[in-house]
Order: structure tokens, then sequence, then C-alpha cells
């Protein structure tokens, strides 16, 4: 079932269940989702939908550290709880381990040798990682290793 129908299932799930906070999450999605297809003018296939899932994701992630800063735990927790909804869409996360073995590969593979070759890298590894591992952390590991 391609993963739009499914949020789309999941929603009438929810809906069914009166689960009002699961379903204001998955209808935030659907409608992130229906402007991308309209700004685009196109269907959106499954790793377009995931890169939405992952967008929304990021988005949440950076309320809950503004919300934590300025001391609204209640409101931290409700965009936490979202993110935990979100992330059911997402494809396991790779570990350290698989993280920085991509990155080897991808060094080998490009050749890059110092921070000038971060571009290139984060482009290869941005195809390959996407949805499977935040591409900070990724950006992050980069940076240490390309440094030396």
């Amino acid at each position: 079932m391609p993963l739009k129908l499914q949020i789309n299932e999941d929603m009438k799930n929810a809906m069914r269940a009166k689960d009002a906070a699961r379903l204001g999450a998955l209808r935030l999605l659907l409608a992130a989702i229906k402007q991308k297809e309209v700004d685009e003018r196109v269907e959106l296939d499954d790793a377009a939908v995931l890169a939405v899932v992952e967008k929304q994701i990021k988005q949440r992630r950076d309320s809950v550290t503004q919300y934590e800063a300025a001391k609204r735990e209640d409101l931290a927790s409700a965009e936490r709880f979202e993110i935990e909804v979100l992330s059911a869409y997402m494809p396991a996360q790779l570990s350290e381990s698989e993280i920085d073995a991509e990155i080897d590969t991808a060094i080998a593979e490009t050749g890059a040798s110092g921070p000038a070759g971060m571009g290139k890298l984060m482009g290869t590894l941005k195809s390959r990682l996407a949805g499977r591992a935040d591409m900070t952390i990724v950006s992050a590991r980069v940076k240490a290793k390309l440094a030396g």
C-alpha cells in the first residue's frame, strides 16, 4: 500500500477511535503532503512523501527545542507526541556504526579530503541515507572525519 494511502487510513482509524492528538498530527501531515502536491502539480510517490514526513519531524524537533528554552513543557510534550506519530512512517534509522561505514564508503568513492570536499560528499550521502539517518548527525560526523 502506498505510504500516502496508509497515512489516510491511519487518519480514519484515529477518527473512529476519537484519538484527537493522533488525528491532529496526521491531518497536519496530510495537509503538508497536499500542499507539496499542489505546489509542484504532481502526485507524490513514497520517496517524496517520506521527504515531507522527515521535514515535518525536523520542524517539530526545532519546536521542542524552542518550547523547552521557553519553559513550556506542555507544548514540548505535545510536539514530542507528534514526532512519535510521524516517526512511525519513517524507515528504520541506521546505527552510528552503519552511518560511519556509509561515510567511509562515500569518501572512498568521491575522493573527498578536507572541508572543501564536504559539499560533494554530503550530496552523495543525502541520496543514499534519505530517511534512514538524521542528516544533521551525518553532517557533524562528516565534518569530524574530514577535519582529521
